[in-house]
């Protein structure tokens, strides 16, 4: 599988993201959905997109019980996603239950990752406010060897932990990142954040990236330098 940019469409409404969408043309970014868009627009929003010709990462990183988060993600298979997500502390029964419930009647499914720890959470506060008193690394590294025991396709997490999630789980174990910034740019609320080149020398499959695209001054130019910098 090759390496690729997923564009972080964060707006709160259609109109917004169509906008921004209809900036690249003929170009068809894969686009993430995420929290805001999903809830101001509802499922619409997902097919509009994908009527678009666009592969859609579907984040709304689901974490409740196994038998609510694998009827809610027979809901979302039918959509037509190609990849949503769960947060890996919900357990590997949870996960499971999400796999089973993403089985298409044709036996296809999207792709399903794990979000280990989120790239705003630093040790510090993973430890004093989640009361989980491991170094950061091994936290990850442990959720994402869950999450492969549980046969999710991989996880989210830093690309500064790319590496060890790919020595922990195989290099087959995807690794997406969102946390990166070109060189000089802000950080926003990420904390452990990198480059597009950095990232791809760290062992990123998929880098997602919003900000730096979606408030560019020329969006495409943007889109543009960061696949040429990530993929080459």
């Amino acid at each position: 599988m090759g390496k690729d940019v997923i564009v972080a469409c964060d707006f709160s409404s259609a109109a917004e993201v169509y906008k921004f969408l209809d900036h690249f043309g003929e170009e068809k970014p894969f686009v993430k959905i995420g929290m805001e868009l999903y809830y101001a627009e509802g499922p619409q929003i997902v097919r509009e997109i994908k009527k678009r010709g666009h592969k859609i990462f579907l984040d709304l990183k689901l974490h409740d019980i196994p038998n609510t988060v694998g009827k809610a993600m027979k809901v979302l298979s039918s959509l037509d996603i190609d990849m949503c997500n769960v947060h890996a502390a919900g357990t590997a029964d949870m996960m499971r239950a999400a796999l089973e419930g993403l089985k298409r009647s044709d036996g296809s499914r999207p792709l399903l990752i794990a979000v280990t720890q989120l790239t705003s959470t630093t040790e510090e506060k993973m430890q004093a406010e989640l009361l989980i008193d491991r170094p950061l690394s091994e936290v990850v590294a442990a959720y994402a060897k869950l999450s492969a025991s549980a046969g999710l396709d991989g996880v989210v997490c830093s690309p500064l932990e790319a590496g060890t999630v790919h020595e922990n789980c195989g290099k087959g174990f995807l690794t997406v990142t969102p946390g990166v910034r070109f060189a000089g740019g802000e950080k926003g609320d990420q904390a452990r954040v990198t480059t597009p080149e950095k990232a791809r020398e760290l062992g990123s499959d998929y880098i997602v990236v919003g900000r730096p695209i979606t408030q560019a001054d020329d969006p495409v130019e943007a889109y543009k330098r960061c696949v040429k910098e990530f993929v080459g």
